[in-house]
């Protein structure tokens, strides 16, 4: 606890062992700078080319400095000396680098438990300040176990359903009561076309939506099917990135769910595809992507022309996620079609193998609309490590096409070569003897 005014807050200390790897990585750095200094004069005393030197002074004659005083000559050193003192340099140098990245494996470690340990004591008190904290039974039905989730106007629960006997998820969403009757007819309109986009839909790779109901005049409750994992986004935090071979299992199950919201009638777009709202499951049920949040999505008319329509919410959304075209001011509203989910599904496979997002990686929302990061994103820069393939990159490529006349659909891209199953290996027949490999 630390003092701040006339109240206390909890506040992270970092623990011995903590500081302890912080010291060391200071003290590793200090011996990199002196290594480095040893370098620097050791090439001072390269043997000339060509010829045998011997240790002694070199012999071009000395040069006076700036101040004018001269300069004393370096001592050139004999090429196997050169050689012995250049190979210890080396070893001690690559000594170093083993020291520091054991090091920073440890810190690494260190801080997802930190990172673990401030989620759980965030979760804890906002679940001791939650009104249902007393863990009440809703509907007569659903029985509150665990805060799981908390978001600006709504929180998840984990709950069990007494009647089907199974855990869901109760997203409770509470309006204030200091809130004007417009804003609280607004927040509930859009609840509720949420609620109706969602309870259509059925896919195991869709969180399904099982009820909604009122608790009382300010709040009301959606039911979920109960995903025991973590999302996307928690996972990326905490390992960083995923090995390409997962990374693209999570996306072909995305692609897969997005597939169905285009093939139903009206197709719909979700428009807000991110780590964040991509469920995985955990134990026997690793790596099973499914998506939510369906608060943004666009429900596309039968008969739209071209399969587009206009983007009448301009703003919303989450930016790092959103192609070029929803940024573009004019005198008609843009036009948006399943193009905008493939850049999503591009951005999010870049972001899983790479640790980081292809555009605005470091800025902030306010900052990447004033600085047109999006509208500049005309090319996708790919870094040398982690090593990915060529296939991978070229689907990033795709999906990030700038011009989206140029960028496949959602159905078109469902056959992309990158996420069908490799071709099994044809066994030689007995006329052909099998070939060798060393």
């Amino acid at each position: 606890m630390q003092r701040q005014g006339a109240q206390f807050a909890e506040v992270w200390v970092e623990g011995l062992r903590y500081k302890e790897l912080m010291e060391g990585q200071e003290k590793l750095s200090h011996q990199r700078e002196e290594l480095e200094r040893q370098r620097k004069a050791l090439s001072k005393r390269r043997p000339p080319s060509g010829g045998t030197a011997t240790s002694g002074r070199s012999q071009s004659p000395a040069q006076p400095s700036k101040s004018g005083f001269v300069k004393p000559q370096v001592a050139c050193l004999s090429p196997e000396e050169y050689q012995e003192k250049e190979e210890l340099l080396k070893l001690r140098q690559s000594s170093l680098k083993k020291e520091e990245q054991q090091l920073q494996v440890e810190v690494e470690v260190l801080e997802r438990e930190r990172n673990l340990h401030i989620r759980e004591m965030k979760r804890v008190a906002a679940e001791d300040a939650s009104r249902f904290s007393s863990n009440p039974t809703l509907a007569s039905r659903y029985l509150l176990l665990q805060l799981v989730g908390k978001g600006g106007f709504s929180e998840v629960f984990k709950a069990y359903d007494v009647k089907e006997q199974r855990y869901v998820a109760c997203k409770i969403h509470q309006l204030s009561s200091d809130w004007k009757e417009e804003k609280k007819a607004n927040y509930i309109k859009h609840a509720l076309r949420e609620y109706n986009i969602h309870k259509t839909l059925n896919h195991p790779n869709i969180v399904t939506l099982y009820d909604v109901f009122e608790i009382d005049t300010n709040s009301f409750c959606t039911v979920l099917e109960y995903v025991d994992g973590n999302d996307l986004d928690f996972v990326l935090k905490q390992q960083k990135s995923l090995p390409e071979r997962e990374a693209r299992v999570v996306v072909l199950q995305t692609m897969r769910a997005l597939k169905y919201l285009n093939e139903i009638k009206p197709p719909v777009i979700h428009f807000d595809l991110k780590p964040g709202n991509i469920l995985l499951g955990s134990g026997v049920h690793s790596y099973e992507a499914k998506i939510t949040d369906f608060g943004l999505s666009k429900i596309m008319e039968a008969d739209s022309l071209g399969g587009e329509m206009e983007l009448t919410s301009q703003g919303a959304g989450t930016y790092w996620y959103l192609p070029p075209e929803c940024f573009v001011l004019g005198k008609q509203p843009p036009k948006i079609s399943s193009k905008v989910d493939v850049w999503s599904v591009g951005v999010i496979l870049y972001q899983s193998i790479y640790g980081k997002k292809p555009f605005g990686h470091n800025l902030s929302q306010a900052s990447i609309l004033q600085q047109n990061t999006i509208l500049n994103a005309t090319q996708v820069d790919f870094p040398a490590k982690p090593v990915v393939s060529m296939e991978a990159k070229a689907f990033i490529r795709r999906c990030l096409s700038y011009q989206k006349d140029s960028r496949p659909d959602v159905i078109t891209l469902c056959d992309d070569p990158y996420l069908k199953p490799p071709l099994p290996r044809k066994q030689p027949t007995s006329s052909q003897p099998p070939s060798l490999s060393i």
